[in-house]
């Protein structure tokens, strides 16, 4: 690996940094951008945040950051574990990966599918953190339905 790509890990003072940015960051957003409803801090985990997103085709997108010393990792919970059609709702949302950009449907805790992705924190800014939003409130309303109606279709008769 050449020296001029390799960045160290975020310093204390260069972690505070970035939170005291991605907190203004949010802040502004949330007078200006009318789909945030909510940001909050975690209590009990440092340097994460809960966001909620109104949406149209889900009530509401909640996105959790974690910034760490190296990345900016995102998640957002889309779906519990499939009811019916377990392994075609999988296959589903594996194929939309190849569609998507910086983020990707995975199956998480107890089954449940999430999309996940995460930012070097040396190229944290905010157009990547509207980039973050836009797309994972993209991909949920893009993709929530058709996976909800593939998975519990029974329970939306």
């Amino acid at each position: 690996m050449r020296p001029d790509v390799v960045h160290d890990p975020a310093t204390v003072d260069e972690l505070r940094r970035h939170e005291q940015f991605i907190d203004d960051w949010f802040a502004t957003e949330l007078a200006e951008l009318p789909v945030l409803i909510d940001v909050s801090r975690d209590a009990d985990i440092p340097y994460r945040w809960y966001v909620r997103l109104r949406g149209e085709e889900r009530d509401v997108t909640a996105i959790w950051f974690t910034l760490g010393q190296r990345t900016l990792k995102y998640e957002s919970y889309v779906l519990p574990s499939p009811e019916e059609q377990r392994e075609q709702v999988f296959e589903f949302l594996l194929r939309q990966n190849y569609n998507l950009v910086g983020a990707q449907f995975g199956i998480g805790p107890e089954d449940a599918i999430f999309l996940s992705g995460e930012i070097p924190v040396h190229a944290l800014d905010a157009d990547e953190l509207d980039r973050i939003v836009g797309s994972i409130y993209e991909y949920v309303e893009r993709y929530f339905r058709t996976a909800l109606r593939m998975g519990f279709g029974s329970r939306l008769k």
